[in-house]
This record gives C-alpha cells, sequence and structure tokens, in this order.
C-alpha cells in the first residue's frame, strides 16, 4: 500500500520521519512516496500545494501529513501561505470529516491542566467538519462608506453539507458508547439554526443514538468542567477547530491528540493536531507521539489494518508507563528518543 508522505515544515519532517520508523518496526510493510508541502514547498516551487503533490496525495491509499507554517511566509498574499496546502488537499479530496479522538493516558494525569481526577474522566472524539464553514467562504477586505478598512469572512453551510457531517457523528456514536452532542450558536447564528435543525433530521435514522445540543460557549466551559460526560461531539469547521485544541490541553499536551480526516470512502489524511511549531524546530524537541498514533488512525480506518493500529497504541501507553517523556510532558527525552522508547515498546 502507498502512503503519501509529506513532512511540510518546522517539526513536521522531525515528527513524521519517527513515525516511518515506528511503521517500519511494527512490520507493516507500507510503501514511502515524500513530496513537499507549505512553506517547503512554496521555497522550491512556488506554490504552497504543487499539482505533482496533489496527484500523489490522489494516488496514495492514505495521507502521512506533518505540519505547515512558516513565518517567512506570512507576507505572502494569502493564497500563497503554507496553509493554504492543508485548506486545499481537504476541498480537492473532499475531506470533509475530521475524527479528533481526545483520550487521557493515565500516566499523564498529571500532566493536564485539569485537577487528575477530572482529566481520568477524558474518552471522547469529536468530529469536526472540514470543508465548509469561514474557512471556505466568500471572504476579503473593504472599505465601509467612512472610509474604514473592514474585513469580512462568510460563515454559510447548506444542508447536505450539515446532513453529511451528521451521519458521521452519528456513525461514530455508534460504534462508542452511543452519544452525540452537537455543538452550534443556534442562539444567534441562523446558520447554526440550520445545522441543528438539519441535526434533528438526521437523527431520526439513529434511534440508537442519544442526541443532545449545546451552545458552543458551553462546551468549552464544561470540556474544563465535566468532560466525562462527552462521548462524541459533532460541531462545524470554526467550533471544532478551538474546541478540540481545548481538549489537547485537557488530555497533557497538543503533542498528544492525531487526527484524521476522511472522505466519503474512508480514504483519509492523517495528522498532529498540533501547528509546524517553528521555534523548536529542527530542536530535536518535538513530540511525536500525536503523529505516531495518527499513524495509528490511518492503519485503522484507511488501510483495514486493526492489529498493528492496536499494538502501535498499546506502545504508545507502555512507553509512557515506562517513563519517557518529551518536552511538552516535562521530561527531556529528545524527538528520537520519544520514537525510540515506543519502538522498544513495539518489540
Amino acid at each position: 500500500m502507498l502512503i503519501a508522505l509529506l513532512p511540510g515544515d518546522g517539526i513536521g519532517p522531525e515528527v513524521i520521519a519517527e513515525t516511518v520508523r515506528v511503521l517500519d518496526a511494527a512490520g507493516c510493510g507500507l510503501v514511502f512516496e515524500t513530496a513537499p508541502v507549505g512553506g517547503a514547498a512554496y521555497k522550491s516551487t512556488g506554490h504552497p500545494l504543487p499539482p505533482a503533490t496533489l496527484e500523489l496525495a490522489r494516488q496514495a491509499d492514505a495521507i502521512l501529513f506533518g505540519a505547515v507554517g512558516d513565518p517567512d511566509c506570512d507576507a505572502l498574499e494569502r493564497h500563497l501561505r503554507p496553509e493554504q496546502a492543508i485548506l486545499g488537499l481537504r476541498k480537492e479530496l473532499s475531506l470533509f470529516s475530521n475524527l479528533r479522538p481526545a483520550k487521557l493516558f493515565p500516566e499523564l494525569a498529571d500532566a493536564s491542566a485539569l485537577r487528575p481526577e477530572v482529566a481520568r474522566q477524558i474518552d471522547m472524539v469529536i468530529v469536526r467538519e472540514l470543508n465548509g464553514d469561514v474557512y471556505f467562504g466568500e471572504k476579503g477586505m473593504r472599505k465601509t462608506k467612512d472610509g474604514l478598512r473592514e474585513g469580512y469572512d462568510i460563515m454559510s453551510y447548506n444542508e447536505s453539507e450539515v446532513a453529511r457531517i451528521a451521519h458521521s457523528g452519528f456513525k461514530t456514536a455508534q460504534a462508542r458508547r452511543g452519544k452525540l452532542c452537537s455543538v452550534d450558536k443556534a442562539n444567534v447564528l441562523e446558520t447554526s439554526q440550520l445545522w441543528r435543525d438539519v441535526v434533528i433530521e438526521v437523527s431520526s435514522a439513529y434511534p440508537d443514538v442519544e442526541l443532545s445540543h449545546m451552545y458552543v460557549d458551553n462546551c468549552a466551559m464544561q470540556l474544563v468542567r465535566n468532560p466525562g460526560q462527552f462521548d462524541v461531539i459533532v460541531t462545524g469547521n470554526l467550533f471544532g477547530d478551538i474546541l478540540s485544541d481545548q481538549a489537547s490541553m485537557c488530555v497533557g499536551s497538543i503533542g498528544m491528540l492525531p487526527s484524521a480526516s476522511l472522505d466519503a470512502a474512508g480514504k483519509g489524511l492523517y495528522e498532529p493536531i498540533h501547528g509546524s511549531a517553528p521555534d523548536i524546530a529542527g530542536q530535536g524537541k518535538a513530540n511525536p507521539l500525536a503523529t505516531i498514533l495518527s499513524a495509528a488512525m490511518m492503519l485503522r480506518y484507511s488501510l483495514d489494518r486493526p492489529e498493528p493500529a492496536d499494538r502501535i497504541e498499546a506502545a504508545v501507553s507502555k512507553a509512557l508507563a515506562g517513563g519517557a517523556r518529551s518536552f511538552d510532558l516535562g521530561g527531556t527525552m529528545s524527538t528520537a528518543a520519544m520514537g525510540e522508547a515506543v519502538i522498544a515498546a513495539l518489540t
């Protein structure tokens, strides 16, 4: 099976390299092909998502993605900035359903920003819609009639887009504990009112799933106050982006959360939810565990290889139980040392 490796910028190449080592140690027998993306691609080709990279992503069985973001590119026109690469891949490949599991490893209870007894309750999946919302709506800069500069970004969803992600949310809940919380801001946003109406309509096809609704501001509070109440959260692109980052700190570090971005057929792009972290790039301080766990998701969801996926996840847990800690977890182990700890636990 062919895996497209898109390391990207900053710490991306470092965490991807360790993940490939783990996949090889697990005996997965995968074929890897690497291509530039993000700022690295812009510097070498003049575009953050070159046609050759997009074609490789189309041909591959799955995509393993590092991170994009380069301060050297901050002054570029928006369509040439590194972040447009991941947005472009999501759109071009119809990767509309983003699964972001957040579960506390018991060994990291003390690393959470929450009290250990609260943090230990966390075991949820955030299902985030990826192809709509303000990230893809009409946007621009204009002048008001008074001559003031005004920026605008239009938030919109149509009912088909909402129904599609709602089905993903319900199916994810069916495979877990049967509880789905739909998060919106229906008290002030028409987009959210449509969201809530359509989710309720779709719910009739899933009588075995308990559906609830919550405003996004209350959800942010409840993630800190009582995270154990959540099984699966389904929400839009903007709200999902924010809530999943919040959840990462509840489980100890943004360096621990993997993600899968799937199309309707199950093909996916797998990436850690952290960014490119240019301040530590090249220093061997990055935590590769989120990327390694993303690879486990890749094996399970796109490649139908649950056995090595289980083994890799168990190896991560065993490495943590043995005291492996990267800098973000309060330790001093390098990126390579963390990868080696997982490999040792595997073998």
